[in-house]
């Protein structure tokens, strides 16, 4: 059995703690969690009868832990994950894994030092439509990729905001393109390939935060092919859509709902004889926005440490999407288009 305890018991804590504290995970067991603030950790240690700790050192020390999954905020998790290495545990980290370039290549380098795998959460991936699309590109369906976007339309209300004092904060959370599109950003990516430039513009249409609650962004990936990317909290008066589509020379594919868990359009000029299927089998919409992927990664994470198989998203995979998004708030705040790979100069991100 495999040994998990979580660091950070806020508002995602509740999946990963319901996935590890139930049973829900074969191999897994939730043994500990740890919280500066003990009554929000004593909410789920009271809910599995397991040990609560408000210092994670103190825990780490305590308890015997395989791997430690990292749910603080964003702008703390490079902090945690390097004072966590040490001790020997693999570490999971939320996304984004780190605000900062530096402070990603900082928790890549602690966890080699240490001998520990870092996961970077990018569930999404593991969502059963979004399989299907990944399957279709490996297979050369699409031929020429022609364009990708991924569109995300959400409500968060200022009430979302002001239950804690770092969100949408640039030191700890950043804003909509940080933290509620940050998986579509990965998965963009992962669909399109390596992007070469992209260019931006944000505002704040109703939240009052340090950062953006709305933005769109145009990149240009490496093989020539074009993308959008469309990011808000300020839908009302609930969630929309959280969707990707994938547009080549011989195929169309959308994946949408709120959470790229249904499967919209599948059309490509070569049919196979499963494709009349894929609509009806591969749509099923969840009851949040986190989607079903987290059980999927999680098996993932126990199949890596049982069997060694490869990580999907390791540190390096975490920092590529994030060195696209800091590429994307330095468009912002230059009013240029920016290249990728590049050096943040004037992005606020992580930033005091």
């Amino acid at each position: 059995m495999i040994n998990f305890a979580l660091v950070g018991c806020g508002r995602i804590s509740k999946r990963h703690s319901e996935l590890l504290g139930e049973n829900q995970i074969a191999g897994a067991q939730l043994v500990a969690v740890c919280d500066k603030i003990v009554s929000k950790a004593q909410v789920i240690a009271d809910k599995y009868s397991i040990p609560v700790y408000s210092c994670f050192h103190d825990m780490m020390k305590a308890e015997k832990i395989d791997v430690v999954v990292v749910l603080t905020e964003s702008g703390l998790h490079a902090q945690h994950t390097i004072e966590l290495a040490p001790y020997g545990a693999h570490v999971v980290v939320e996304k984004p894994m780190a605000l900062t370039l530096d402070d990603a290549d900082a928790m890549i380098e602690a966890c080699d030092k240490h001998g520990v795998k870092l996961f970077v959460v990018k569930q999404n991936r593991f969502n059963v439509p979004i399989v299907q699309l990944r399957e279709a590109l490996d297979q050369g369906r699409f031929g020429k990729l022609i364009m990708g976007t991924i569109r995300v339309r959400w409500c968060r209300p200022q009430a979302y905001y002001d239950q804690d004092s770092w969100r949408g904060t640039w030191v700890y959370d950043g804003g909509v393109l940080t933290n509620q599109a940050s998986h579509h950003v990965d998965l963009l990516e992962w669909m399109m390939g390596d992007v070469e430039s992209v260019f931006a513009k944000s505002k704040n249409a109703l939240a009052d935060i340090e950062a953006e609650d709305t933005a769109v962004v145009i990149l240009k990936f490496r093989n020539g092919a074009l993308g959008v990317i469309e990011a808000t909290t300020a839908i009302r008066p609930k969630d929309l859509e959280g969707s990707i589509s994938i547009l080549g020379e011989t195929g169309s594919v959308e994946v949408g709902g709120f959470a790229v868990n249904e499967m919209k359009t599948w059309n490509f000029s070569e049919s196979k004889g499963a494709d009349d299927n894929v609509i009806e089998k591969y749509s099923v919409n969840p009851p949040n926005v986190y989607g079903f992927g987290h059980q999927a990664y999680y098996e993932h994470v126990v199949d890596c440490l049982r069997n060694k198989t490869p990580q999907l998203v390791d540190g390096l995979q975490g920092r590529k999407s994030l060195e696209l998004i800091n590429a994307i708030y330095e468009s912002i705040e230059t009013g240029q288009e920016v290249s990728l790979r590049f050096t943040p100069k004037f992005s606020k991100l992580g930033r005091l």
